[in-house]
């Protein structure tokens, strides 16, 4: 069987090269009609193009967010094909926002749609969503394992909604959120220099002192930009564990498009605000 370098440390050197900054995708209707664009496919190819063209030289990590090209039927997924194939040639990362969630053979059957290596999707890493019971993942968990990708599980997100469910206690006293932490730093135990099974963290959560965030793995942290959050949030919300951090920002950066200079200074600034905001070391 080949043996493919893990997404972990692939993703440690491009974080270590280019800084931890990804950038969304997200083609969005109101976003195209910004960009003086129709809402159509045609329109999402010429969005996509733009922010790979523009960033794929700059940014650590690509987000695609699979929905707003799949509206679009096989023809959006098409583009969504292609995002993905020309973001990986250019030297970036592409962790695809698909947030899958499911069991048994379906979830295998997710996971062969972006982790499987001659997939026309296969992604560096995928997000998905364990609330199913974190048994459910197993099926993405092998096969990411298998093919040097990762998973970014959905953990403490930002959403008001969300703490219904991560914050609800178990009978052992700790919450969901909480232990799907746990369970991740389980999976990247060992791993040097970074785990391949990452958490979906807010950065508008304010203090998560309670929580355990240092799971030897990546953190994604969406926020940044036009939910509020700053860079210089970054050290007080995830202490420690900021060393491994991956701020998400997503229209902060695109609403400068569709001009490739104004979204090559917009990821400028906010890469040099991170960079400053990090500790050094």
């Amino acid at each position: 069987m080949t043996s493919y370098e893990p997404f972990g440390a692939r993703l440690r050197r491009a974080m270590d090269e280019r800084g931890p900054l990804c950038v969304g995708i997200d083609p969005h209707s109101s976003l195209l009609t910004e960009w003086g664009l129709d809402d159509d496919v045609a329109g999402l190819e010429r969005f996509s193009r733009t922010v790979v063209e523009a960033l794929s030289d700059r940014v650590a990590v690509f987000k695609p967010q699979s929905a707003f090209f799949e509206r679009f039927g096989s023809r959006g997924v098409a583009v969504l094909e292609k995002t993905v194939e020309e973001a990986r040639a250019a030297g970036a990362l592409v962790l695809m926002d698909a947030k899958r969630g499911d069991i048994g053979s379906t979830m295998a059957a997710y996971a062969e749609a972006f982790l499987r290596k001659d997939s026309p999707l296969f992604s560096d890493a995928l997000t998905v969503s364990p609330y199913l019971g974190y048994g459910s993942l197993s099926p993405a968990i092998a096969l990411a394992r298998e093919s040097g990708a990762g998973l970014f599980v959905l953990a403490l997100t930002s959403n008001p909604e969300g703490g219904e469910v991560q914050h609800a206690v178990r009978a052992d006293g700790r919450n969901v959120g909480a232990t799907m932490l746990a369970h991740l730093a389980a999976e990247n135990t060992g791993e040097e220099p970074l785990g391949s099974f990452g958490a979906v963290v807010g950065a508008t959560l304010g203090d998560l002192s309670s929580y355990d965030l240092d799971i030897n793995g990546p953190l994604l942290a969406p926020g940044v930009g036009a939910q509020g959050a700053t860079p210089a949030d970054l050290p007080r919300v995830f202490g420690a564990a900021v060393r491994n951090v991956v701020p998400n920002v997503s229209r902060g950066v695109l609403r400068h498009g569709p001009d490739i200079g104004a979204l090559r200074a917009s990821t400028d600034r906010f890469a040099e605000e991170i960079r400053a905001a990090l500790p050094t070391g």
